[in-house]
């Protein structure tokens, strides 16, 4: 019997499988890939990702492996400039190749004690009252207490599981991908300027020397599983561009669709859904990887914290009422995004109208905040502005903020100096520091370094400890 069973080792699966391993979860992780993919398809790690992982002790070996760029011009690939003082110490993209970053969130979760079986596929889920039966494709089964689907948009799980995907079909489809190019790089650059002012939807930008990454409306809307050829992308080139810059060698070709959808229902019963098996959507803006990744560092400890039997009776469903809105808002903002990239001559009458707006500071920071997740309130109840919020990494007397979450536990951390974690502090490290850089007396942080209490009165914190703890130990 596992405790969980995790389907899909992508990023959402590793990250989740390593944060249930740090409250001594038993995990093993059901990849039904027999090797990692080969194709170093680049992706980006947005400010609130970046955070989380350093909140693990992660973000250093993911920096060696990636590239900084900056975090502005991401809403419809609107050119904008960063705003100064952006609140993180991560205020950044940081572009990694996919298979890169797969490899070490799985290194990462496998040194923590996480069993990873490739050539693995779910087939089949019976639960019950004490947990999942499931089939597996060489005809075993295995039981679990619980099972989570983290095995992408066209989820086995949540097909086995029966929960409605609604949502809309696609109705354009682009193509993607790597590609060398014969034509000079100047002459690229100078098309290129030339074809954005009126079509945005085209982009050949360098990704290295004579590589580049094309992305270009598809002829139309075929089956995704169906992969687009070299020649697709010349065709779509030269008559969208007016030439294809002999491009040839590709790395890699994908295809992908406006398609918006949204899971009913996050958890039904002991099975749960997380990444893109939960929400699919346009990939402009680059917010999908980051949403499934912050889905993981949200379920985890509440998962972790079920299991452990302390868990406070409603707190498994707070992953679903936390997590669906801010799906449903991200499937909000690209649907907008699409919508800005079409050519017909209203949507560029927006474009144009947004363009401007974009010039104004609080608007810049508006979008960039909403796309980076650096914005993001759960909804935690009354209390002082932090509540609900993030609290970016401070510098502590010995250490900063983030080096005392490595253990994915709560914290208090305390201003005043006479507060306390009492018997929860099995689960809540207690941090005083007058010199601590906050607005408040001292602030109590969940697991995913959201503040769940904010003030400096110890009846109001035990409340917040019991809510968020479960009884005190």
């Amino acid at each position: 019997m596992f405790d969980v069973i995790i389907s899909g080792c992508g990023p959402t699966g590793a990250v989740l499988a390593a944060e249930l391993r740090r409250h001594d979860v038993r995990v093993l992780v059901l990849e039904k890939d027999t090797e990692p993919v080969s194709f170093a398809r680049i992706v980006g790690l947005h400010i609130r990702s970046l955070e989380l992982l350093a909140m693990r002790g992660l973000l250093e070996r993911v920096l060696e492996r990636g590239r900084k760029r900056p975090a502005g011009g991401f809403f419809a690939a609107i050119p904008a400039p960063v705003p100064d003082g952006l609140d993180s110490a991560q205020a950044y993209l940081l572009g990694i190749p996919q298979p890169v970053l797969v490899q070490l969130l799985e290194e990462h979760a496998i040194a923590l004690g996480a069993e990873v079986r490739r050539g693995c596929a779910v087939t089949a889920l019976e639960p019950d009252t004490e947990g999942v039966t499931v089939g597996l494709s060489d005809g075993a089964q295995l039981r679990t207490r619980y099972l989570v689907g983290c095995d992408g948009a066209r989820s086995t799980v949540r097909t086995l599981l029966g929960v409605g995907f609604p949502g809309e079909p696609a109705r354009t489809e682009t193509l993607m991908g790597e590609l060398a190019a014969a034509t000079p790089p100047d002459e690229i650059a100078a098309t290129m300027a030339r074809v954005r002012e009126t079509d945005p939807r085209v982009i050949v930008a360098p990704v290295s020397e004579r590589t580049y990454r094309v992305i270009v409306p598809a002829a139309g809307v075929v089956d995704r599983a169906e992969p687009p050829t070299l020649d697709d992308f010349r065709r779509q080139l030269r008559a969208l561009a007016g030439t294809d810059f002999g491009v040839h060698s590709p790395r890699w070709l994908s295809r992908f669709g406006d398609a918006t959808r949204l899971v009913e229902h996050y958890r039904v019963g002991r099975v749960l859904l997380a990444g893109d098996a939960a929400h699919i959507h346009p990939p402009i803006g680059g917010q999908g990887l980051n949403l499934g990744l912050q889905d993981a560092f949200n379920l985890g400890w509440k998962l972790a914290a079920q299991i452990r039997g302390w868990a406070p009776e409603p707190l498994l469903d707070t992953y679903q009422s936390e997590r669906r809105p801010v799906a449903a808002d991200v499937l909000d903002n690209t649907r907008a995004q699409i919508e800005l990239s079409s050519t017909e001559p209203g949507p560029q009458s927006v474009r144009r109208l947004l363009t401007e707006l974009i010039g104004f500071d609080q608007v810049n920071r508006h979008l960039i905040g909403k796309i980076t997740a650096i914005d993001l309130r759960y909804d935690l109840g009354e209390g002082p502005a932090p509540v609900g919020r993030r609290l970016r990494d401070v510098e502590l007397a010995q250490g900063s903020l983030y080096d005392r979450l490595h253990h994915g536990r709560g914290l208090l951390l305390d201003r005043t100096g006479r507060l306390t974690v009492g018997r929860w502090s099995d689960r809540v490290e207690h941090v005083a520091d007058p010199a601590a850089s906050l607005e408040v007396p001292a602030v109590l942080l969940r697991p995913d370094g959201y503040v769940a209490w904010a003030g400096d009165e110890q009846h109001d914190l035990d409340d917040r400890l019991a809510r968020w703890f479960g009884p005190a130990g």
